[in-house]
């Protein structure tokens, strides 16, 4: 039964309007990005009188964005690879095994989802301190600190995400891949994780975006040689002065990477549970 052309129109207009209501903010973004800092300052206008792109080329040299893209390419990087790892083990263990505890650490780590990342802060900037006066070790200021601190809030979301897809694996490929000689730890690499490839993929993306766009704890737990992306966009404002059309280069110039590996990841995103799991 075909459906009504009242409904049709109404699905393109009301797709049309959210597209717009979408592209609308990128398209202010590029624009005022291709606009020298006078017209930008001025009142915003739809159409460009003037088009240049010296913002792009201003942006690495009014503030060190070259370094602080590295910093947060090594720190959502170093937290991506270390809470999938972390996540894979974890939740292979909750699904596969009964230990006593077992329902006390997956209740404990759906638990800390329900307080706010604020809370966190300061407990975490004492910790870091106390340990950096008692053993010399410096995690305030460091990145290695700040990978620990994402950890904190993309851990337990990763391990709880990944429980689900290793429930969702028969347990008969288990048995059939030790009867063909695999341990524990070969039926998890060979049959586990090639089957929930969409999870941990999922993972990955929510714990590199979580880490990439931070801003609160970046902006405390970094100093000049550390600081982030997130962090190192406020120095497009002075006291003087705000470089709008450099504030909008770099923010579309930082936004690329999570763009690119978005669309690089998209089909194992929308891939089903259990893809790939029976052959």
């Amino acid at each position: 039964m075909a459906a009504p052309q009242s409904f049709l129109w109404s699905r393109r207009i009301f797709l049309t309007l959210l597209t717009v209501f979408v592209l609308l903010p990128v398209y202010v973004m590029v624009s005022s990005s291709l606009k020298p800092l006078e017209d930008v300052s001025e009142k915003f206008a739809w159409i460009p009188s003037g088009l240049t792109v010296r913002p792009y080329f201003d942006i690495w040299e009014t503030v060190p964005l070259a370094d602080y893209f590295m910093n947060s390419l090594i720190v959502a990087g170093a937290a991506t690879v270390c809470s999938v790892t972390i996540a894979v083990f974890a939740a292979y263990a909750v699904s596969r095994y009964s230990f006593r505890g077992r329902r006390v650490f997956t209740v404990t780590v759906l638990s800390t989802q329900m307080f706010p990342g604020i809370l966190f802060l300061l407990p975490l900037f004492l910790i870091y301190v106390n340990i950096g006066n008692a053993t010399g070790i410096a995690l305030f200021g460091s990145r290695a600190g700040l990978v620990l601190t994402y950890l904190t809030f993309s851990l337990p979301f990763s391990i709880w995400m990944l429980i689900g897809y290793f429930d969702s694996v028969p347990r008969d490929l288990d048995e059939a891949a030790k009867v063909d000689g695999c341990g524990p730890l070969g039926a998890l690499f060979r049959v586990i994780v090639p089957a929930a490839i969409p999870g941990i993929v999922a993972v990955a993306v929510y714990a590199f975006m979580t880490a990439w766009g931070e801003v609160l704890f970046a902006s405390v737990m970094t100093d000049d040689t550390t600081r982030t992306l997130a962090v190192g966009l406020q120095g497009y404002s002075t006291q003087n002065d705000v470089y709008w059309n450099q504030i909008m280069a770099a923010s579309l110039v930082v936004s690329l990477p999570v763009v690119a590996g978005f669309l690089l990841l998209q089909r194992y995103l929308v891939t089903g549970l259990t893809a790939g799991a029976v052959k």
